[in-house]
């Protein structure tokens, strides 16, 4: 399925979207609230104790940290197109796809192989699981955070390295 999409995703970006500042909200509450399901459905399913333990949640914390840097990088990426009209045009970066498809595929390879290991390191496998989970949203939340941000600063007139003005 992931192989199906990419190539849509690739070509949807290609061209400049018009950017809505008010609506960058919607996305990361859907991913969000997914992503919080997800957790939720693993951990009641009982199969593992919740990590709470101090390196489990160190794990977790790298990965929202992780995903957090990744996310401000995306946004910081993302060109924006101010038009004559005061519209905003966005246009992502395909380096943000190409991370999070590294990220996907990283952890399929790496999931087995780490889920084998973690008793012998004395980690629960569900903070790596989640880890990686948490890493998208935060990737998700950071990205449209920062795209808001300078798409505000742009409304109001300010200047923005990543900022093309059409005249």
């Amino acid at each position: 399925m992931i192989a199906a999409v990419i190539p849509v995703v690739l070509l949807r970006n290609r061209r400049p979207r018009t950017l809505r500042p008010q609506f960058l909200w919607v996305s990361p509450l859907i991913v969000v609230l997914a992503i919080g399901a997800g957790l939720w459905g693993i951990s009641a399913s009982g199969g593992h104790a919740l990590p709470v333990d101090p390196i489990s949640l160190l794990i977790i914390a790298i990965g929202i940290g992780l995903g957090a840097a990744f996310g401000w990088q995306r946004g910081r990426m993302t060109t924006i197109h101010k038009e004559p009209d005061g519209a905003l045009k966005a246009q992502a970066s395909p380096i943000g796809l190409i991370i999070i498809i590294a990220v996907m595929v990283a952890r399929k390879a790496l999931e087995p192989w780490l889920e084998a290991h973690a008793a012998e390191w004395h980690v629960n496998p569900l903070a790596i699981i989640e880890a990686f989970m948490l890493f998208a949203a935060a990737m998700v939340v950071t990205q449209r955070i920062e795209m808001f941000i300078r798409a505000r600063n742009i409304q109001h007139g300010g200047t923005d390295a990543h900022v093309e003005v059409e005249a």
